[in-house]
């Protein structure tokens, strides 16, 4: 299809150009539904070899396919994990619980660069796969946020063409700082495909201001950002890790804290006098990462001056790097070895030691009546460690992180998105064509993801606490959760890895109000055979497979496990629960307390047509509907009509969708296995 300069004035994107052009002289038309088309664009010639078979000391390709398998700690012993402990929960909300937090509190941090290759090639052609694995995430928790944003925004330029036409270029002749970042210019269409993507499913997004410049600010992103994604944009980032400016050569080395708050006044007052910004309290920020603390910049006023700029206090951290391996004449320090590094992921202390520099400037925030986000994470800094930040055991540890954020109230968590050079992706789109159309790769961060969705669930109303379980052993944290103040589901952890079975867990479950003990409760598991394995784990029985296996639907029968509640030895009540080593077990103790499906329905989108007459999308022009400006009906869906193909009537498996884009109404026709998208194909 051609492609057009930019997007109609008021909200009318290209689709309605391509929908309007095809529906001169008819009032039907029909768009053949495509087979889906992977968007990297690197080799996959190493990375289709590399399962797990290849020689990992001889690996060359892509770090998002590294077969490298780490050794797992030795089992801790009697004296290291006692494995049979109580733990006696409070049916009301016990003191010291978390705010109320939301069920998309864990999110995805998507490096803007890499936009056009996870989220979709334009606002036509969507990547499936992604809009899956969201949905999964929709019916667990509500919504989901997603930033688009990273050290790449701070050059990006919002241009009305790009030279290919493209929605993103890359500039790779003018990389800057040590992690070779490369400018990018960006047409509105990318803000056009977000759009797109929020009709389909209920996605809330965070961008970025570009803050190299503040004397020449390019505020054309948060113009046609808002007028475009209306109020699917909840906030927008000023200056991406203001605190490494100076080191990587931005400003000027002695660049500080009172450099950056002036800064931000510049964006501040440019912003309340731009005039095409209707919203001005969207702003981010801090964003600090590793050398200034929050309380630096909170000492220079920040919070008080621009309170009503300002959407999100925020901090960006990784609890390592990998950056002398990823850039390595960048003069970034000495490698460090994943192996070595293993145990320190498998423990509670990696959560309570690197989030507890930050429980002040939550408790400030409360104070200021702002959310505080963890705007940036995952398991280590310039790509992660292969082996370690795509093994199961960065599944138990993200799940930690997310969970122990919650309880010391942050308000959510974006965990990176990166490209194929990257090894804790939560999730990688194939470098190349492939010729199966199960084609992405699912990272363990995604399954942390799916357990955080359904342990907070979508009311907006859950309490977190960690209980310090086990007399605070660091191999076996546990959380309760309360929603709406009653006590809901419990979370265990065991980062032991024995396949003996000695170091499984049994917690003996109890209530301080007798009366609140259930007959018995409902256990889902996060599993696989060892904190090291790769690819293949499994929540609640269900799997997404291994490399280029998915296509954002959980393969498999979900299952679950009911224990019965009664006496123990000691006549106590108690609910007894096994956690084996490894694994994650989320306990419902009543059937409303598993949300599984609380958020809604989860709708999939099939990757399997391919160019039939019969796999076609009938479109409905409506000239009496105004442009929706990212505001539309439930989670985007208006309506119901239309067929599966030419001349049929809906039937059993089959039914559409009506989505609004721009001021046309079009339809997304549902396959026995999901949907099908217009936008997609």
């Amino acid at each position: 299809m051609a492609q057009h300069s930019h997007p109609l004035p008021l909200g009318i994107s290209r689709l309605l150009i391509l929908l309007l052009a095809s529906t001169v002289h008819l009032c039907s038309a029909a768009i053949t539904v495509y087979h889906q088309i992977p968007l990297g664009q690197e080799s996959a010639s190493a990375a289709a070899t590399a399962t797990g078979s290849a020689d990992a000391s001889a690996y060359t390709g892509l770090a998002a396919y590294n077969p490298v398998t780490l050794q797992a700690p030795a089992p801790p012993g009697p004296s290291g994990l006692p494995t049979n402990f109580p733990m006696q929960l409070s049916k009301t909300v016990a003191n010291g619980a978390s705010i109320a937090q939301s069920g998309a509190f864990f999110g995805f941090s998507v490096e803007m660069s890499v936009a056009n290759q996870v989220l979709g090639k334009n606002s036509l052609t969507l990547q499936v796969p992604f809009l899956n694995l969201m949905s999964n995430l929709v019916s667990r928790g509500g919504h989901v946020q997603v930033r688009v944003g990273g050290n790449t925004q701070e050059t990006a330029t919002l241009v009305a063409n790009t030279t290919d036409g493209k929605i993103l270029e890359k500039d790779k002749s003018a990389v800057s700082n040590p992690t070779d970042t490369p400018p990018l210019e960006f047409t509105p269409d990318l803000l056009y495909m977000m759009g797109n993507i929020s009709a389909l499913v209920n996605i809330r997004w965070h961008l970025g201001v570009p803050f190299n410049d503040t004397n020449n600010l390019r505020l054309q992103i948060v113009e046609q950002g808002e007028a475009i994604l209306g109020d699917h944009l909840i906030g927008m980032q000023a200056g991406n890790e203001p605190d490494l400016y100076g080191k990587h050569g931005h400003r000027n080395p002695n660049y500080a804290p009172s450099d950056y708050f002036g800064e931000f006044g510049v964006m501040v007052n440019a912003i309340n006098n731009d005039t095409s910004i209707p919203v001005k309290n969207l702003l981010i920020g801090p964003s600090v990462s590793s050398n200034w603390t929050p309380e630096q910049v909170w000492a220079t006023g920040f919070i008080d001056v621009y309170t009503a700029a300002l959407a999100f206090l925020s901090v960006e951290h990784y609890p390592s790097d990998n950056c002398a391996v990823a850039f390595p004449n960048a003069g970034l320090g000495q490698p460090q070895n994943p192996q070595d590094l293993f145990p320190v992921y498998l423990s509670h202390t990696s959560a309570t030691g690197g989030i507890a520099p930050y429980i002040a400037s939550t408790q400030l925030a409360q104070q200021k009546g702002k959310p505080f986000l963890m705007f940036e994470t995952n398991t280590a800094s310039c790509g992660g460690f292969p082996g370690l930040s795509d093994s199961f055991g960065a599944a138990l540890w993200g799940l930690d992180w997310a969970m122990y954020m919650a309880s010391v109230n942050f308000t959510g968590a974006l965990f990176h998105v990166g490209g194929q050079s990257v090894a804790y992706n939560p999730f990688t789109p194939p470098p190349t064509n492939q010729s199966t159309f199960h084609e992405w790769t699912i990272g363990p961060i995604y399954y942390s993801s799916l357990v955080m969705a359904e342990a907070i669930g979508p009311s907006n109303t859950t309490q977190v606490i960690d209980m310090q379980a086990n007399n605070g052993n660091a191999l076996s944290p546990g959380y309760a959760i309360w929603e709406n103040g009653q006590l809901a589901r419990v979370l265990l952890i065991n980062f032991a890895s024995d396949p003996s079975g000695a170091s499984d867990l049994s917690v003996d479950l109890s209530f301080d109000d007798s009366s609140a003990m259930p007959g018995s409760v409902t256990v889902k598991y996060l599993q696989a055979s060892s904190v090291a394995q790769k690819g293949n784990l499994t929540w609640a029985g269900q799997t997404f497979g291994g490399n280029f296996g998915s296509d954002g639907r959980p393969q498999g029968t979900e299952s679950a496990q009911t224990v019965n509640c009664g006496p123990n030895a000691g006549g106590t009540s108690v609910c007894t629960i096994k956690v084996p080593a490894p694994a994650a077990a989320l306990v419902f103790l009543n059937s409303a307390a598993t949300p599984d499906t609380a958020g809604g329905p989860t709708s999939t989108f099939p990757t399997t047509a391919i160019t039939k007459s019969h796999n076609t999308i009938d479109m409905l022009p409506s000239a009496a509907l105004a442009t929706n400006n990212g505001h539309s009906g439930s989670d985007g869906i208006l309506g119901k009509l239309g067929s599966t193909s030419p001349g049929s009537v809906p039937k059993s498996g089959a039914e559409t969708r009506m989505v609004r884009v721009g001021g046309v109404v079009v339809t997304a026709v549902g396959l026995l296995a999901g949907w099908a998208v217009l936008a997609v194909f």
